[in-house]
């Protein structure tokens, strides 16, 4: 897994491309959303349009990030999940908790509003 992290108008965009699996892969997207945090962002898309496989401890990081942004009065959207992640959130009922956009754009405006 790997991923870039950019500013867009106030929002921190974690950009998230391979398999999210593993525990190891989430210490370098909790560190850029600490950081955001850290300079008063707090709110994040998390485009993973490009992640092919997700397990539960890749859904445990995107938890992880949505509660850190909440706890600081912000908001986590998810961005263009592939068609096999997106039926993974609604099996596992994310989709209620998780805010979810078509694009990265789309998700920031959400956001701002």
């Amino acid at each position: 897994m790997t991923f870039k992290s950019s500013e867009n108008n106030g929002v921190l965009v974690l950009k998230i491309e391979g398999n999210l699996i593993g525990e190891e892969v989430g210490s370098g997207l909790l560190d850029a959303a600490n950081d955001a945090i850290n300079d008063g962002t707090v709110l994040c898309a998390i485009d993973i349009e490009k992640v092919k496989y997700i397990n539960s401890s890749g859904i445990g990081v995107l938890i992880t990030l949505l509660t850190k942004f909440r706890n600081q009065e912000g908001e986590v959207v998810i961005v263009n999940p592939s068609e096999h992640v997106k039926k993974l959130l609604i099996i596992t009922k994310l989709t209620a908790i998780f805010k979810m956009a078509d694009s990265v754009e789309q998700a920031i405006q959400e956001l701002k509003s």
